[in-house]
């Protein structure tokens, strides 16, 4: 059975020869003709998909983006000793880099949006899992890089471990001057360089790809121990990052069951709600009469048995019952009012229907006076007793 397990998971017959894997690396390495438009290409792209928000720009600009080749040539090169190849590979992509920042700086500087969206929020705060993300797409990568199952693998890999938008984005940051958008875009840039690169080391490893120069085991140690130290540096921030992430994930559940708790309270309804997870603040809004300190006090005590503790609760008042009944006395009184002025109008127009009927009625009368007493020149028409003409 396990002998029927490790044929399954051999990768043997699937290898690439060393010779074309090496070839491989090296074409991918340079940035040179038609690559070097590529990657300005790229650049802009990538920077005018996080200045407009559009997810499928940026998505275009992963799987387009060149950098992935010196990032394996680094990788190639420690693991097989290759120093004139390590030299190589550090020296594009440091090119690569300086390129993207000054165009996308130069790009977001002249840009008439600066607004910052959520694509670009999303590459400044790096954690742990970006680490994962990295290493497990980097040995995805560097397995179809090795092999002949080629498929649909490396633009897979293009998107997970996105490359071009965390420098674009830190290119934002200088552009506006935003520190904490440079250093957290340009630390996840390094999260998926250096794991990237360690996922080559690896696999290139595992494969026993042949040692390109005389070196001996002291010197070996020594490189393991900067692969190791690089490794640690990058990835210990990550960790306390991941641990901040979930911790404020905590405290955001814990706060919206809080929240859901207390929608009623004494007779008063909750109108609405603000939760801070950075700053651990939540602000509530009622409705009703004024919270008294014994009602706040009940419910710090409450968010506590919630597990916030260490929580700022902050109350406003919303719309008081007083506001409420002042607000319909005011409307009633407003009613009353009209229809007093609509009563008076009806009254007015029934005196001045009244007058027309009596000079119609008066005219009519002395036209037929005339008629029999051609003397009588003008008549005076008073109401009846009954309030008739």
């Amino acid at each position: 059975m396990i002998t029927n397990l490790f044929r399954y998971l051999s990768i043997s017959r699937d290898a690439e020869s060393f010779r074309d894997i090496h070839s491989a690396v090296e074409n991918d390495i340079e940035f040179k003709g038609a690559r070097l438009w590529i990657l300005i290409f790229v650049i802009v792209l990538a920077s005018v998909g996080l200045n407009t928000n559009s997810t499928a720009v940026i998505i275009g600009a992963m799987l387009i983006s060149p950098l992935m080749g010196p990032i394996n040539g680094i990788g190639d090169s420690i693991a097989t000793y290759d120093f004139v190849l390590l030299r190589r590979s550090i020296k594009h992509l440091s090119f690569a880099i300086a390129a993207s920042l000054f165009t996308s700086t130069l790009y977001f500087a002249v840009s008439p949006v600066s607004s910052a969206y959520s694509e670009l929020l999303a590459r400044t705060s790096p954690t742990i899992y970006d680490v994962l993300i990295a290493l497990f797409g980097g040995l995805a990568g560097t397995m179809s890089l090795t092999t002949k199952l080629k498929g649909n693998v490396v633009p897979g890999v293009a998107i997970a471990t996105a490359l071009m938008p965390p420098l674009c984005t830190a290119g934002y940051g200088l552009a506006s001057g935003q520190f904490t958008f440079f250093f957290g875009a340009s630390y996840l840039f390094t999260i998926n360089a250096v794991f990237i690169g360690l996922s080559t080391v690896i696999v290139s490893q595992f494969l026993n790809f042949p040692i390109r120069s005389d070196i001996d085991e002291a010197q070996k140690k020594r490189i393991n121990r900067w692969i190791t130290a690089v490794m640690l540096v990058t990835l210990i921030p990550s960790i306390y990052f991941g641990y901040l992430l979930v911790v404020k994930e905590r405290f955001t559940e814990n706060a919206a069951r809080f929240v859901d708790a207390v929608q009623f309270f004494r007779g008063d309804y909750l109108l609405r709600n603000e939760i801070d997870a950075d700053k651990r603040q939540i602000m509530l809004i009622y409705a009703g009469r004024s919270l008294t300190g014994e009602s706040r006090e009940e419910l710090k005590k409450r968010a506590a048995s919630f597990g916030l503790d260490d929580v700022t609760l902050s109350f406003e008042q919303g719309i008081s019952f007083a506001d409420i009944t002042g607000e319909l006395g005011e409307k009633e009184k407003m009613r009353s009012q009209l229809r007093n002025l609509s009563l008076t109008l009806d009254k007015a127009q029934r005196v001045r229907d009244s007058l027309q009927r009596r000079t119609y009625t008066g005219q009519r009368l002395l036209r037929e006076l005339r008629a029999v007493f051609p003397s009588v020149s003008s008549c005076v028409c008073l109401p009846s007793l009954t309030g008739s003409a």
